[in-house]
């Protein structure tokens, strides 16, 4: 199986702003807010220099599941000043996890790790997604409140 093979298979397209390739898969009914319930999308990153997931963040946790291929580095800077780097992956012995809650109003990234080729992974949202509750990182501000991790950030924003 290639990325290629998956592109064609579930039909991704590009995720605008954030990158690499996604398509939904579920979408619950409309709240009173215009939220859906919840949402679920699968998604691919390659180890392009310029495919990987650029900070955001979300107003309501999300949910990460690894499925296939190489481990997924990702940096969550946390609204207090916190940062943690988990790998989504397979080796769950070795410290990786098979999925991952991103809390609410934490900014996220994340890359195929070193040495790796692909990352096929979901995102599931409850309330769902929409684009009106999403935020995209400035590299500028980003790290000036997280200046320890300047150059993992710079690495994971784009304009």
């Amino acid at each position: 199986m290639t990325p290629e093979d998956l592109v064609r298979h579930y039909g991704l397209e590009p995720i605008p702003r954030e990158g690499g390739r996604f398509r939904r898969t579920w979408a619950g009914p409309e709240r009173p807010d215009g939220r859906p319930e919840g949402t679920a999308i699968v998604a691919l990153f390659t180890s392009a220099t310029d495919d990987f997931s650029a900070l955001h963040r979300l107003p309501s946790d999300e949910v990460w599941h690894f499925y296939l291929g190489d481990p997924l580095d990702m940096l969550l800077l946390a609204p207090d000043g916190g940062v943690r780097s988990v790998v989504l992956g397979p080796d769950v012995l070795g410290g990786m996890h098979p999925q991952y809650t991103v809390p609410a109003g934490t900014w996220m990234g994340a890359r195929v790790a070193r040495g790796g080729a692909w990352s096929f992974l979901g995102c599931t949202m409850a309330p769902g997604f929409t684009y009106e509750g999403y935020e995209h990182g400035d590299a500028a501000e980003l790290t000036a409140r997280y200046p320890a991790e300047a150059a993992r950030i710079t690495a994971l924003c784009r304009p």
